[in-house]
């Protein structure tokens, strides 16, 4: 008869080791910022603004609170990064009047940006702007761009308003040979491209790179991911391109005025030189009677 008295009943192993207790390091999620640049006018004078928790004279430049920046730009544009809807019609509210020449319609350029410790510096094509960290010194490389592409979107506007007035013009110029518009109308798209040239020649210096990277050299790169995500350059390029067209349009048209007033010019002398030939001849023929 077998006995069962010296068999071991097999025990259920514990096969958690030791250090499958230990909890895996967690990363914290990305903390998510909205920067809004938005073009509320022609101009905005920032004197007179400086505050304690200034870090930027040329743009005026502050922080409102932790990862709460704002930036203001002379040439009509206000840049945010952390604020409400709320705070930044507070804060609009509060410099309405330093702003002088209000735009037509509502201009915006908006980035989202993604803050986490194990970021760098990095902006992936239509994703969301990473960075270790929200500083004053990022926040204004991120401003600038944002602003220059504001201003861009502005002049592009502004031209494409004047080339939609040339373009008729021009077609009908070349289908005829001659100016289609009296002279008053001429004088009109003369100034509108002159004012168009007055507006954006020299505003904003779309090539030159910040202030700030001078300090802070490591930030360049992130500044040149932008320029080139926003095309900046490109951008740049072709507003002055359209400009140069403008204003040869604008020198064309003033030629075509001279040439039409010598002409005139010259209408009026031949008929006065044949009036008085005429009266000489009645004067001769009435004489000889």
């Amino acid at each position: 008869m077998g006995s069962t008295a010296g068999k071991l009943t097999p025990m259920a192993e514990d096969t958690a080791s030791p250090n499958s207790t230990l909890a895996k390091p967690t990363v914290a999620a990305a903390e998510r910022i909205v920067a809004r640049a938005s073009l509320v006018g022609e101009r905005i004078d920032a004197a007179g603004l400086e505050r304690g928790d200034m870090f930027a004279a040329v743009p005026f430049a502050t922080r409102l609170a932790p990862n709460k920046f704002v930036a203001l730009y002379r040439f009509g544009v206000v840049v945010s990064a952390g604020l409400t809807p709320a705070e930044e019609t507070a804060f609009l509210e509060r410099i309405a009047g330093r702003i002088s020449g209000r735009p037509e319609g509502r201009n915006e350029e908006t980035a989202i940006l993604e803050v986490r410790p194990d970021y760098e510096d990095r902006v992936p094509p239509g994703g969301p702007i990473e960075m270790p960290e929200m500083s004053s010194a990022r926040f204004l490389v991120i401003a600038d761009v944002l602003a220059k592409s504001v201003s861009l979107a502005r002049d592009e506007g502004k031209l494409g308003g004047v080339f939609d007035i040339i373009e008729p013009f021009a077609a009908q110029l070349a289908k005829s040979g001659r100016a289609p518009w009296d002279r008053r109308s001429m004088l009109k798209l003369i100034g509108q491209a002159l004012l168009a040239q007055h507006r954006i020649s020299g505003r904003v210096a779309v090539e030159e790179k910040p202030d700030i990277l001078w300090d802070h050299p490591s930030l360049e790169r992130l500044y040149t991911r932008l320029e080139d995500e926003y095309e900046l350059s490109e951008r740049a390029k072709a507003v002055t391109q359209k400009l140069n067209v403008i204003v040869e349009t604008g020198q064309a048209l003033t030629d075509i005025l001279d040439v039409d007033r010598a002409t005139r010019l010259e209408a009026i002398i031949i008929f006065l030189i044949l009036a008085e030939t005429l009266v000489t001849v009645v004067q001769i023929v009435l004489g000889h009677r």
